[in-house]
């Protein structure tokens, strides 16, 4: 069975975004120690239109071949008139508004996105499904989310987006690893505890 993996930034105080759902300020972080480090181990979580860039466009996807993502998060990639912000994976936009989708690459989720979910982590072979946000599907799919990769960015929001958009039961995960950056960053690997 195929893995969700939620892949997401945060501040100290676990917000991805500000009120707003902005997360530019943790953008600062971005430096070349920490780029390559996703570039060497999570090539594929970085848009396609970074990839190139890069130098990355031409790497096969390690550890995903799957990303899905809320309205939200695909708006960002619309505004700058991208249609395919991932080209390189399978693209799912967890959306009951966004109507048909804008690209043959983004299949659009309107309803039943735990079920469409469940059917992609049964999928045979293949690689990983990564959730890139935001945080109301990530809310929506926790029972669904096998994994947490969390980069931890050094600020506090004091308010904002929290990384769970909804109200939830308890769930508990288990820490696997932390690999520390000289810029104060962090990237938590949890699993599931079953």
């Amino acid at each position: 069975m195929r893995k969700l993996t939620y892949f997401v930034a945060c501040s100290l105080d676990g917000f991805i975004g500000d009120e707003h759902g902005d997360g530019s300020a943790m953008y600062r972080f971005l430096d070349e120690e920490y780029l390559a480090f996703l570039g060497t181990e999570f090539p594929e979580t970085l848009p396609t239109h970074v990839r190139k860039p890069m130098g990355l466009d031409d790497l096969e996807n390690k550890r995903f071949d799957t990303v899905i993502q809320g309205r939200a998060s695909y708006e960002l990639a619309l505004k700058e008139g991208i249609t395919s912000p991932y080209a390189h994976l399978r693209e799912y936009v967890a959306s009951r508004t966004l109507g048909s989708s804008p690209d043959p690459n983004v299949e659009v989720i309107a309803d039943d996105l735990v079920g469409r979910v469940r059917e992609l982590k049964a999928e045979e072979g293949g690689l990983d499904i990564y959730l890139c946000g935001g945080s109301l599907v990530a809310g929506a799919l926790l029972e669904e989310i096998d994994e947490l990769l969390i980069k931890t960015y050094p600020i506090v929001y004091g308010a904002g987006m929290p990384m769970f958009g909804t109200g939830l039961d308890i769930k508990e995960f288990t820490l696997h690893s932390v690999r520390t950056f000289g810029n104060g960053a962090l990237v938590r690997t949890y699993r599931r505890k079953r």
